[in-house]
């Protein structure tokens, strides 16, 4: 099982209080994660305030970093670890610059990069950053922009002319230093399990109760197979938060009280069950997490991805860190 962190690069107000983290504690937490044995950190993507996040926290307005930059700053600061996106809203990205930039990073880095990409969790942010592009459908240009973006990172000469996008006899070199490059692919809904089936190197979902995560690993794994890949082609990498505490009853109090709770109910649309958002996580005492890790290993899960944690401080989130590194992650090893 691997296990790694999710940077707050677009989380402020979102989970976190504002202001939260200095450019500067990107660089820190990032060596710190390498030094205790993470697999990656990964960032998170926005780019202005959500409607539910003005009315919480009224004149103020969250500081939200780009991640592919970020990353990069990441990257550069240390030697082993991965860097990754979760998610990058591929709707809002032009396909061709977008692959300009992630293989310069997956160059730079030595193949230390991968992307995640969706659809993006609040439309509104697209409605803002695109009014020309209201009416469309973002299920739509997301096929279409991951299409594009893998004609471009593989053709010598790519080309492509769709409803979206179009461009023309373009030579992009060099290619990745990764083949086949790391896409994941974001959502736990059905068209998101099959295009994480037809071209995913992985799939990175956000959380659902353990009973219906596993039947949605079943069903990936099955239409691997129908696509004609090997059904464990596509690593399950699933998106949870976490929050450790001496005991299971402190960490629920604590987690229903932080900022995460206000963000999962604002994404109610999902059809999530919130009951269930505690036992769903990996929210409890070591003990307690080491079991829900082991029932989601039996369940087919490859690694607990940009792993979220809902705190009120930047020194409490390394704690954090640092405490499921010691506890958690070490005894999994045994």
């Amino acid at each position: 099982m691997k296990f790694s962190i999710c940077l707050s690069t677009g989380f402020e107000g979102v989970m976190y209080p504002i202001p939260f983290t200095k450019p500067e504690e990107f660089i820190e937490q990032a060596k710190l994660c390498e030094r205790l044995g993470y697999d990656s950190v990964w960032g998170n993507d926005h780019v202005t305030t959500q409607h539910y996040v003005r009315e919480t926290f009224p004149g103020q307005t969250p500081n939200f970093y780009e991640p592919l930059i970020v990353l990069g700053m990441c990257a550069q600061a240390t030697t082993r670890l991965r860097v990754g996106t979760a998610l990058l809203v591929m709707p809002m990205r032009e396909p061709v610059y977008l692959a300009k930039q992630v293989i310069t990073l997956d160059q730079m880095t030595n193949g230390r990069f991968m992307m995640a990409v969706g659809l993006g969790a609040y439309r509104e942010e697209f409605a803002a950053w695109g009014p020309r592009l209201a009416k469309a459908r973002r299920g739509d240009m997301l096929d279409e922009g991951i299409e594009a973006f893998r004609t471009l990172v593989t053709e010598p000469v790519a080309s492509h002319k769709g409803q979206f996008y179009e461009f023309e006899g373009v030579e992009m070199h060099p290619k990745p230093v990764q083949t086949p490059f790391p896409l994941y692919i974001g959502g736990h809904n059905i068209p998101a399990l099959e295009r994480a089936a037809r071209y995913g190197e992985g799939w990175l979902p956000g959380w659902r109760p353990f009973h219906e995560m596993e039947e949605r690993i079943s069903q990936l794994k099955d239409l691997c197979e129908k696509n004609g890949r090997g059904r464990d082609a596509v690593e399950v990498a699933p998106q949870f938060s976490m929050l450790l505490a001496k005991t299971d009853e402190e960490a629920e109090a604590r987690y229903m009280k932080s900022g995460l709770v206000a963000h999962r109910e604002s994404l109610a649309y999902t059809g999530r069950d919130l009951s269930h958002q505690v036992t769903a996580h990996l929210v409890g005492s070591p003990d307690t997490v080491l079991e829900k890790i082991a029932t989601l290993k039996k369940m087919g899960v490859d690694h607990c991805s940009a792993l979220m944690i809902p705190v009120d401080t930047n020194s409490e989130m390394n704690e954090q860190i640092e405490w499921f590194a010691s506890d958690v992650m070490a005894r999994c090893a045994d």
